[in-house]
């Protein structure tokens, strides 16, 4: 195709849709419209730049807890004092607290709404049937019916108290708990009050909890022994914010949590073999360790590899022994949101020092403790990972803020509170005694340490809202573990964290926006994991680079440290820091289901016509010879049919000797009066490039997915070398559904191929679509064997009964 200029005008000979110029009258959808329009208004306590305004406030909440922990009946019996400070603007004639304990009882909102079919935390519970077969439960629901229904679960609250001992009164509504007070709560003032409770721990592999007991019922130790992981243990104080005053929003188990942060002292009497690990750093070690224990934690505090705290060989021996009484250990922890614990008689522990200098904490001890069905898995993986961690996040936010970091192993596959994560996989015993584990298990080690020791950044210190928005932690941490992972070793293959892994969700009807709240998430593992993440690699690796990404997430960090952010406050840190209007990137991935599958229709190669006869009107005939003959005229060449003006030479005339692409003197005439016509700086330009004779390239795109996103380009020219292009978003912000693209290479640069998204950065969901020219498709063909019914009509029951071995080689 070639290019014709007209006086002062550039005009693309080409049809309408490789122009751009397609009619979209009735349907225009502007995907770049401003997300201001949704957000909230900025105010005093948070700006429109996303930084916390000059009149920010937050609650804070101080606990002191004694707890005893009753190894035979597995019950939990306690006692706090609260002290509640009321730093924001209002009176407040009540206060709210958390009862996550009351979800296990069988009157919850969340057993009586629990859908029959619907997920479990272990993959589906139900398989319905259909026609003959016949609904499915699996043994995991079933066991977790019997625990139900053998057990009584949830908290008793035995008493509510003022400091001096008068009653408070209250009332419980599900998860939640009034606590009316004398006066109103003023601005600035502090209340103290305190609550005595006792709950029976659920045993978390029967119950799928986020907390509970495991038990070990082969262990030496007659009747065996446990693994206790508290969490939501306490009854904690729901969050009053700027936002939406009370969060009292009921916990029906997705949904994670949302705290105020505080000072802790934690008081925890267990079985006087027990070792405890806990939010927060040991406040009277004599007591509750050895002397070579204590040696070995100092050692560790400068060891360039995990020491052993508490050995194999003492665990081993504490395994099949008995307790001599209790032990009390006591805990404390600063500007913590909360406080969770794990408590055995199986634990060993190792610990190594991470510095940190000119931090708050210069010597951060990374932690790990396991039992031995941990093995040598976690001996070698689980406190490097956790130093690991430290070092790469701390890269993207500020230094780790806390004394310690702790890996637990337990019955939960991974959960993570201040200080301390609980994290579930095992290695395989064999019937020779040892110890192996799978790949599968080395990542799952690997992988959740990072995650959960990750989320002590996000959200323990960046304080987002997990019940309402878990995409702002969870989608955020996924995005960083996965930058640790490939930092770990790029050549594990870890999973759905990049944009290529997300595509089956994506274009799936099995999905909502990220925006939507957790509990009614039908996918939440994809939704506010895996989406996010991808979302942050694009945003970071092909939106706006590494390095205005990385600057605009450490001001994200460092603005919302020990405070709590929202959505808003996110995306306009991003924008502001990184200098981009990200409206349009917003709004496509978190508000809306629509996915990336950008098509390239067509590719149309132009040269430029020098208006000049003498060169256009041949250049053409040799064009319109290289067309084909008609069909029919080939077949009458076959058949040897004569040609009548040949056969018949005195009818031949002037047209007979010339065509239509004859040079005539009016020809030439308009081409003398056209450069007469232009201007000085038109003539030069048009000289130029007919001189230059360039190849003029029109791409026309089709945007099939909806979710308008950069156009990456991998170029590949006659000459053998390749280039990648990279075209803003912004290109499609008139027309969001097709546009086409103009591009330019000298004469000798001929283009032969082109693919869209060459290293499938932007998960695009048709990569078919993004070769031009087409390729053929590459795949597989597997041969397969017919499977026999299975039947009861089909099978010889005959030859069952009496016995028989069908003979499967012959009929």
């Amino acid at each position: 195709m070639r290019f014709v200029l007209l006086i002062a005008a550039l005009f693309i000979a080409a049809p309408a849709s490789a122009q751009g110029i397609q009619q979209t009258k009735g349907n225009f959808e502007d995907k770049f419209r401003q997300l201001d329009e949704v957000l909230p208004d900025a105010n005093t306590y948070r700006n429109a730049s996303g930084a916390p305004g000059h009149e920010y406030w937050q609650q804070k909440v101080d606990y002191n807890i004694t707890a005893t922990l009753d190894e035979t009946k597995r019950r939990i019996t306690a006692r706090a004092t609260v002290r509640y400070t009321n730093n924001s603007p209002d009176a407040l004639p009540w206060l709210w607290m958390q009862l996550d304990q009351n979800i296990f009882k069988t009157d919850s909102m969340a057993e009586l709404t629990d859908a029959f079919g619907g997920p479990g935390r272990r993959g589906p519970k139900v398989q319905l049937g259909s026609g003959s077969e016949p609904t499915k439960l699996s043994f995991d629901e079933l066991r977790r019916q019997q625990a139900m229904a053998d057990n009584t679960y949830g908290y008793d609250i035995s008493a509510v108290t003022s400091i001096d001992g008068a009653k408070l009164p209250h009332t419980i509504v599900g998860t939640l708990m009034r606590i009316d007070l004398p006066a109103p709560l003023a601005p600035g003032q502090t209340t103290e009050f305190a609550i005595e409770w006792a709950f029976n721990i659920v045993e978390e592999d029967a119950v799928n909890a986020r907390s509970g007991y495991e038990h070990f019922p082969d262990d030496p130790r007659k009747g065996g022994n446990d693994i206790f992981l508290l969490a939501q243990w306490f009854p904690r104080m729901v969050v009053y914010s700027d936002y939406e005053g009370w969060h009292n929003k009921e916990f029906l188990g997705r949904g994670e949590f949302t705290l105020e942060f505080g000072d802790y002292t934690v008081d925890l009497t267990v079985p006087s073999d027990h070792i405890v690990a806990a939010t927060g750093t040991i406040q009277n070690p004599d007591e509750v360790l050895t002397a070579a224990q204590r040696q070995r934690l100092e050692t560790a505090k400068n060891a360039d590899a995990p020491v052993f705290i508490v050995t194999p060989q003492e665990a081993a021996a504490a395994e099949a022994g008995n307790p001599r009484g209790t032990k009390t250990w006591k805990f404390a922890a600063t500007n913590v949101r909360d406080f969770a614990w794990g408590s055995s008689r199986k634990f060993m522990w190792d610990a190594q020092g991470v510095k940190q200098p000119g931090a708050e904490n210069e010597t951060v001890l990374a932690m790990s403790f396991w039992p031995k069905e941990g093995g040598d898995l976690w001996k070698k993986y689980s406190t490097a990972a956790v130093v690991h961690t430290l070092k790469v996040y701390s890269r993207f936010s500020f230094d780790y803020p806390y004394p310690t970091a702790q890996s637990v192993n337990g019955p939960v596959g991974g959960m993570e509170y201040p200080m301390i994560t609980f994290n579930g996989p095992r290695t395989t015993l064999n019937k020779d005694g040892s110890r192996t584990y799978s790949l599968a298990e080395k990542m799952f080690l690997v992988g959740v340490v990072i995650h959960e020791i990750g989320h002590i950044y996000f959200p323990m210190t960046v304080n987002s809202d997990e019940r309402q928005w878990t995409w702002m932690d969870e989608g955020l941490n996924s995005f960083l573990d996965s930058v640790a992972g490939y930092e770990w070793d790029p050549n594990m293959p870890w999973t759905r964290s990049l944009a290529r892994d997300l595509v089956p969700y994506m274009v799936s009807n099995n999905q909502q926006p990220i925006m939507t709240q957790s509990d009614s998430v039908t996918d939440l593992g994809s939704n506010a994991y895996g989406k996010p993440s991808a979302a942050y690699h694009v945003l970071r690796d092909t939106v706006i680079g590494r390095e205005r990404f990385d600057f605009a997430l450490k001001e994200y960090a460092r603005r919302w440290k020990f405070k709590r952010p929202t959505p808003a406050d996110f995306f306009r840190t991003m924008e502001e820091a990184s200098g981009t209007d990200l409206d349009w990137f917003w709004r496509g991935w978190f508000y809306t289901t629509d996915h990336v599958d950008i098509s390239l229709d067509s590719i149309y190669r132009l040269k430029m016509d020098s208006k000049n006869p003498d060169i256009d009107l041949p250049r053409r005939r040799a064009e319109r010879a290289e067309e084909p003959d008609p069909v029919g005229i080939g077949f009458n060449q076959q058949q040897g049919l004569p040609i009548w003006v040949l056969e018949n030479p005195g009818v031949t005339d002037f047209y007979d000797k010339n065509d239509e692409f004859t040079v005539t003197p009016k020809d030439r005439k308009g081409y003398t009066e056209f450069l007469d016509g232009l201007l000085p700086w038109e003539r030069a330009a048009f000289d130029r490039a007919v001189k230059e004779d360039a190849n003029y390239y029109v791409l026309n795109f089709t945007n099939k997915g909806g979710l308008v996103m950069p156009v990456i380009l991998g170029l590949t020219f006659k000459d053998g070398s390749k280039e990648k292009l990279n075209i803003p978003a912004e290109i499609w912000r008139r027309n969001s559904r097709e546009v086409a693209k103009l591009l330019v290479y000298p004469k000798g640069k001929e283009l032969v191929e082109v693919m869209v998204d060459p290293d499938w950065e932007t998960g695009d969901a048709d990569l078919e679509n993004n070769h031009y020219p087409r390729r053929i498709i590459p795949s597989r063909v597997e041969a397969f064997k017919d499977e026999a019914s299975k039947s009861r009509v089909s099978r010889d029951l005959m030859g069952e009964a009496a016995g028989a071995e069908p003979d499967k080689k012959k009929k």
